[in-house]
């Protein structure tokens, strides 16, 4: 004889309680062993999973947030996705956060303030547990909501001013970008470019580190900055080397903003037979896949963006769960990793 079916509700969803019949438990220990809490026996914990699988169960996130009155939704929104800086950071984040219970709401700005505002207030309405979001640079619409709500916020990749203390995990960016301009002046160099695009204010604290040292050094020249709005890319990277070289031929190295930039500018130069590092040197920024592959290898500044990522959503986790911060502005630090471009 057939086994008869689970009873449904009147949508045909599997219930929780059916699957606490199946596995003869009651509906909270299923509730806690499918949330992955660790006070659960394990043997119970396998009954209710095996219970869910056969029964093809599937939880109901707003049914679940309406009944313990706790989201198990986390917002995070960062620039791009195009860019392995924050899908490296994503990664780290949700392998953090689901062991924990919680799934990730994605939202991409696009380097765009207003979209950041809008996106925030979507997402707001699914009532998350916590937020992460990218920098510091947001609008006053986004600022006033994230003051506002409810949920805890992060901010990622940047650090706050020390007078005015937010929860954030990141690196200083300006130090990082004055760091490699020392090691190009420390090697020789005297005409540095410094070569941008997206110009978004990560960027422009990048270009603030080089104007540093470069004034410290008294070599500093508004004809040595080549700014571009424009997406930063492979194709960029290389138009920009050309014509850095073509018209300000005294420059003896570029300092790229970004890896993807500092990579076709490596290729364009095996392309019009440019020596790196002889006639000119080449660094970027970020570290990211490729850069140790390229010829020559690339000189370039190392950020712990995994490593931000995991941080952000353990303090994430320690502020949901009430839980004190042990520092609440996080600074991993950045190294210089020097190849052979410069």
């Amino acid at each position: 004889m057939a086994t008869p079916p689970a009873r449904r509700r009147a949508s045909g969803r599997i219930t929780l309680a059916d699957v606490a019949r199946a596995a003869g438990v009651s509906p909270i220990t299923v509730s806690r062993a499918l949330r992955g809490e660790r006070a659960v026996d394990p043997e119970l914990v396998a009954r209710a999973q095996d219970a869910a699988r056969r029964l093809g169960y599937l939880p109901d996130p707003a049914a679940r947030a309406l009944a313990s009155q706790r989201s198990t939704h986390v917002a995070v929104l960062i620039p791009m996705l195009s860019n392995a800086l924050f899908v490296d950071l994503l990664g780290a984040v949700q392998r953090t956060l689901r062991p924990a219970g919680y799934q990730t709401l994605i939202g991409v700005t696009n380097y765009d303030r207003q979209e950041e505002e809008q996106l925030l207030r979507e997402q707001l309405m699914h009532r998350p547990a916590g937020l992460i979001v990218t920098g510091f640079d947001h609008s006053a619409g986004t600022r006033e909501l994230i003051e506002r709500s409810s949920a805890p916020c992060v901010h990622v990749m940047e650090l706050c001013e020390p007078d005015r203390p937010a929860d954030c995990v990141g690196f200083s960016q300006g130090e990082a970008a004055s760091a490699m301009t020392r090691h190009l002046l420390d090697a020789g160099r005297r005409r540095i470019a410094f070569a941008a695009a997206q110009l978004d204010t990560r960027t422009l604290q990048r270009l603030d580190g080089w104007r540093k040292q470069m004034n410290a050094a008294g070599l500093h020249s508004p004809t040595l900055e080549w700014l571009n709005p424009a997406p930063s890319s492979l194709a960029l990277g290389g138009a920009m080397l050309e014509q850095i070289l073509g018209q300000r031929p005294a420059v003896d190295a570029v300092f790229f903003c970004n890896d993807d930039l500092a990579q076709g500018a490596l290729l364009a130069a095996q392309r019009l037979r440019v020596q790196v590092p002889q006639r000119v040197a080449v660094v970027g920024f970020n570290d990211l896949t490729g850069s140790d592959q390229m010829q020559p290898p690339l000189t370039t500044v190392r950020t712990p963006r995994a490593e931000i990522g995991a941080a952000a959503a353990a303090m994430l986790l320690a502020r949901m769960r009430g839980e004190p911060v042990a520092q609440q502005r996080l600074d991993l630090g950045f190294e210089i990793v020097v190849r052979s471009s410069g």
